[in-house]
């Protein structure tokens, strides 16, 4: 008998039908003559509940059901006689496909802290909450897609290596297949990359923005969804060494263009997981209410998860400059009473997080987008200021995260764009081609990058980025 997905079975609305469901075991109850057993698929957050009779598929076969185990079951679809699920199968036959060891399998049917389940990634996909956390990462990875294509853009896949450091951080993974004990060396003792493998230094990307640029400036929208690299050597709940950007890229477009396609998308990204992950979403938000509750009263978050996300849609994102911002948090009781971890006192410092929550939960209470940034603490490809030392550049903050995109107008002007990259030291030579674009048919054109697993932070709740990603990569850690 073909098999029937789980999610089709706890919502079908015909019942007393001959089904097959095959699952993962999730919990087993059993008395002398009822075994009952919650089988999940992954297809949806709820379970199936099977009712075996003990004489009909045998105290054989049901002994090797543990949690863990895998199976296949042939029954009917009844209506449940118990609350919390409207069917149930009534097993007629189960063959065991994979048994789990009730003595070794390490997840049972209690709560797992988070910290352990990052050290079973291999089998963390069977809890509720990563399950559920794995469809929603699906949704919104199929929502992006169909918001650019919807909207005419193309996609562009860019290099993962590359020769150039986009954002002037230097904070890359080396991609080499010299032998690193005895490495070719020029006169000067340095290892010479003209024996490497590509000719030259090349390292894991940062960033794909520079070369959507190039493809911006002939097919005018154009965005890129690839994983980035990070050698930052940070253990926070906020990095990964390998995260997922979204990076569009718009010509024909300024600050106040980019800031509408910003604030349009991440609207578009709320409500479709709202509308599609409802059920997901709900489970989540029970998890984070109840993972408050063990919380100290000043720890608690203002808002549970779905006002979060509702919150986000309610008005308008508020849009003030750098130097507005600046006045609002000098000026704030907080800032006052040394309520900062970083006191703000004057113009041209970094806005930290607790800065950009600040304005988004307190102050304004709504998502924010920040421009006109002093240029010293931004890239060298924003557009400059006429004021001489603000650059378009534009971050959109969220609660709880804080910036959620950063992004700017490009610089399309030549000299200026020279000027800054010999200003900040930046080899031309590993940038001539990006230089070129604005000698040949130059126009305004602006771009952003969303980090995803930022976006997955928000949209499910959970506190730290390494529950987001299927695998995730940090220091110290590359396993599995």
């Amino acid at each position: 008998m073909k098999r029937t997905d789980i999610v089709d079975l706890v919502g079908s609305d015909k019942t007393n039908v001959k089904v097959n469901a095959k699952g993962w075991v999730r919990t087993k109850r059993q008395s002398k003559n009822v075994a009952f057993i919650a089988l999940n698929d992954g297809s949806t957050i709820r379970n199936l509940q099977v009712v075996a009779d003990v004489a009909v598929i045998g105290v054989d076969v049901l002994a090797k059901i543990n949690t863990g185990a895998s199976v296949s079951v042939d029954g009917i679809l009844v209506e449940s006689a118990g609350s919390g699920q409207a069917n149930e199968l009534r097993a007629e036959n189960i063959e065991v496909l994979g048994v789990a060891d009730p003595d070794t399998y390490p997840l049972q049917a209690k709560r797992h802290s988070l910290e352990f389940l990052r050290e079973k990634a291999h089998l963390r996909f069977r809890t509720a909450t990563f399950s559920a956390i794995t469809r929603i990462r699906h949704a919104m990875i199929f929502g992006v897609h169909k918001f650019f294509n919807d909207r005419g853009f193309y996609n562009i896949h860019t290099p993962i290596i590359t020769g150039s450091d986009a954002e002037g951080a230097g904070e890359m993974f080396r991609v080499s297949v010299l032998d690193p004990k005895t490495p070719p060396l020029d006169e000067q003792g340095n290892v010479d990359y003209s024996f490497d493998f590509f000719g030259k230094e090349t390292n894991l990307t940062v960033s794909g923005q520079l070369e959507a640029e190039l493809a911006a400036l002939a097919m005018t929208k154009v965005y890129t969804f690839g994983p980035t690299f990070r050698a930052e050597n940070s253990n926070t709940s906020r990095h990964l060494a390998e995260f997922w950007m979204i990076e569009p890229e718009v010509a024909f477009a300024d600050i106040h263009d980019n800031m509408d396609l910003a604030e349009n998308m991440l609207k578009f990204l709320v409500r479709y997981v709202l509308d599609n992950c409802r059920e997901d979403i709900e489970f989540l938000d029970k998890r984070l209410k109840d993972e408050e509750m063990h919380k100290k009263a000043q720890d608690r978050s203002p808002m549970n998860l779905i006002e979060r996300l509702e919150f986000v849609l309610a008005e308008k994102f508020e849009r003030i400059t750098y130097t507005e911002a600046i006045e609002v948090l000098r000026n704030s009781n907080y800032n006052k009473k040394k309520k900062f971890i970083y006191p703000i006192e004057d113009w041209g410092a970094d806005l930290q997080s607790e800065h950009e929550r600040y304005l988004v939960e307190k102050h304004y209470n709504k998502p924010v987008i920040i421009t006109d940034y002093p240029k010293d603490i931004k890239a060298f490809y924003m557009k400059q200021n006429d004021d001489g030392k603000t650059v378009r550049a534009m971050d959109v903050l969220f609660p709880q995260i804080g910036e959620i995109i950063g992004g700017s107008q490009r610089e399309e002007e030549y000299d200026k764009l020279l000027m800054r990259i010999e200003e900040m030291k930046i080899p031309i030579e590993s940038m001539w081609w990006f230089i070129e674009t604005r000698q040949f048919g130059t126009v305004p054109h602006s771009g952003f990058g969303l980090g995803f697993e930022r976006l997955m932070l928000f949209v499910t709740g959970m506190g730290n980025i390494r529950d987001v990603i299927p695998f995730p990569r940090t220091p110290q850690n590359a396993e599995f």
